[in-house]
């Protein structure tokens, strides 16, 4: 894993990194709704390695309908962090931290400490908010990132996204989250919170394999 800085105080949640908590759906952060999906999208490495330039490049936002804007890199030295098998004790990192990628039009690719702004509606509902990569993943048959709210969200919390490339050859792809109501709307009827999750997993699941929705 690569990790890189960001500053405690500019999310709006405390549990950062919790989306990796392999008990998240049993204890969940205080006054959050957790969810967890997971999609077999197909197998080999032409299949994940395609699913994961999709996913650092934002495409699971971008083609699953939302606009990605304002992308800045941290600023300053990466430093590399600690990562964690799945009892939760921590391991050596993977790698140092890459030289920044970019897409076609220019823009960053997800990066460590990364703040973006996100705009746009899933079902009706806002999906509008500050965000910060919180940590990236790049490990040889793993690869992914999380996401952590700053500002402008009817919700507090992170998501993270997963690609997985298996002994077995399959190839799937897993999306985490805790999400806290924060507007009044929001904290009358929470069942919305839990609808508004899964339409923004289904988008993702469509953006990174149009192909494959084999769920487990």
């Amino acid at each position: 894993m690569r990790r890189g800085t960001f500053r405690d105080e500019t999310v709006d949640y405390a549990a950062v990194g919790a989306t990796q908590a392999p008990d998240l759906m049993q204890y969940p952060p205080e006054r959050s709704v957790p969810a967890h999906e997971t999609w077999r999208i197909g197998s080999g490495q032409t299949r994940f390695e395609a699913a994961t330039e999709a996913l650092l490049s934002w495409r699971a936002q971008r083609d699953g309908g939302l606009t990605v804007t304002d992308v800045r890199p941290a600023a300053g030295p990466m430093y590399t962090g600690v990562s964690f098998d799945h009892e939760g004790h921590p391991i050596a990192p993977s790698r140092q931290e890459a030289d920044q990628r970019f897409d076609a039009d220019g823009t960053p690719w997800v990066g460590s400490g990364t703040t973006l702004r996100l705009h746009g509606r899933v079902n009706g509902m806002k999906a509008d908010a500050e965000l910060r990569v919180i940590f990236v993943v790049e490990e040889p048959r793993r690869v992914g990132f999380a996401l952590g709210t700053v500002a402008d969200s009817v919700v507090s919390g992170e998501e993270s996204f997963m690609i997985d490339w298996l002994d077995n050859d399959e190839v799937w792809f897993t999306v985490r989250a805790f999400d806290a109501p924060r507007s009044f709307f929001y904290r009358m009827l929470p069942t919305l919170v839990k609808r508004r999750r899964r339409a923004l997993s289904q988008r993702y699941l469509r953006a990174i394999s149009p192909l494959y929705s084999t769920s487990a």
